[in-house]
């Protein structure tokens, strides 16, 4: 077995690495990456996120740039999301398909649109664990003739500012008007005098922008919202934050074996308005007779908390498996994820969770668990 000092010698680092050690925050192993969990506590990055901003080193995801002709259409096939319908400027959070209907990964696919020779481009974000999974599947499944394709994941800083209060921190280091862009937008930008992309996009429930930049813009924007008093956020926080907005983690709540339709992403789903795609019959096959299994979302009673694995009983048989949860800071009670049954999927539907060896009261939920009231 590998001592801790090898195995940290084996995970990636962003290029804010150096920031987290003077900051003294913890470190944890997470995709192949050593990542900060919490900087200042958990509740109170959460806390901030909700109320002002924070700011996340999101450095590790995958990041890859398209172009060539008839981009989109060859993208078409490989998601059952109708991408047709993008304007340049709008990005569509979809999902990767294998035949089977299973869920390859979630990715945000930002299309930057056409120029007089009609050549598309697009710049697509994955998850840093399955980055070099999604890679190959992609690019099995394009035209490399056509499609010219980068990985420029390493080349990259990417820093998500997320709360209610982050277009008035970002606002004065980015020389673009931030106010029109709308949820899931994007723009070319310059940042601190150099050039950078920034969505309005994130994984928290909140309103926010995520900015691409070269490395040491990066560092600079990150010293500078510091100073601003935006609050530096690790995974800990994040992690809570994605689950009150009820948003999927891939590798728990989503994965190759499970569809859009059983995982609650059905508005990702466009039968009707584009073609074939990777697992299409398997997806309407599902919507012809239904789903066998759902994804609900789950309030456990007191202070037990249903997590990750945790088994979910009907009338004392073992029905589903927790696959996220969590004492939600904002609600101050105990929420979770799990599949089970469509039959016990409905609101309301008292269920039990496996906590320890004892089975706890629980109820099926509505998701989200939490919704911004300030969203843009």
């Amino acid at each position: 077995m590998a001592n801790q000092k090898d195995t940290a010698e084996t995970l990636a680092r962003t290029p804010l690495y150096q920031l987290s050690l003077e900051l003294n925050a913890r470190l944890t192993s997470f995709g192949g990456w050593e990542m900060p969990v919490q900087f200042s506590g958990i509740t109170r990055e959460h806390e901030a996120v909700r109320n002002a901003a924070g700011m996340f080193d999101i450095s590790h995801m995958g990041k890859f740039t398209l172009q060539g002709k008839n981009l989109i259409s060859q993208l078409q096939g490989l998601v059952p999301s109708d991408l047709s319908r993008l304007q340049p400027g709008q990005a569509q959070y979809t999902v990767l398909l294998n035949p089977q209907g299973g869920i390859i990964d979630d990715i945000i696919v930002y299309y930057q649109g056409e120029d007089n020779s009609g050549t598309q481009q697009a710049f697509i974000i994955v998850n840093a664990a399955t980055t070099s999974k999604d890679k190959a599947w992609i690019l099995s499944h394009l035209d490399q003739n056509q499609v010219q394709f980068q990985d420029i994941s390493p080349a990259k800083v990417l820093i998500a500012v997320q709360g209610p209060k982050a277009i008035d921190y970002l606002q004065p280091f980015v020389q673009q008007n931030l106010q029109p862009i709308k949820a899931f937008g994007h723009l070319e930008a310059t940042v601190l005098g150099q050039a950078g992309f920034i969505a309005r996009t994130g994984y928290t429930g909140e309103d926010g922008f995520e900015v691409l930049l070269d490395p040491e813009v990066g560092l600079e924007l990150w010293r500078s919202l510091s100073d601003v008093g935006v609050i530096p956020c690790g995974l800990g926080a994040r992690d809570t934050l994605r689950l009150e907005a009820a948003m999927a983690l891939y590798g728990q709540d989503i994965n190759d074996n499970t569809t859009p339709l059983e995982a609650g992403l059905g508005w990702l789903v466009h039968l009707d308005t584009k073609g074939d795609f990777i697992g299409r019959s398997v997806l309407e096959q599902q919507k012809a007779t239904g789903v066998k299994r759902r994804l609900i979302g789950l309030q456990t009673q007191g202070r037990n908390i249903a997590r990750h694995g945790y088994q979910v009983l009907s009338d004392g048989k073992v029905v589903g498996e927790v696959t996220s949860g969590t004492l939600s800071p904002t609600l101050g009670h105990p929420i979770a994820l799990a599949y089970v049954p469509s039959k016990l999927a409905k609101v309301g539907q008292p269920l039990e969770v496996e906590i320890r060896g004892k089975a706890y009261p629980a109820v099926v939920v509505k998701r989200p668990f939490y919704r911004s009231s300030q969203k843009g």
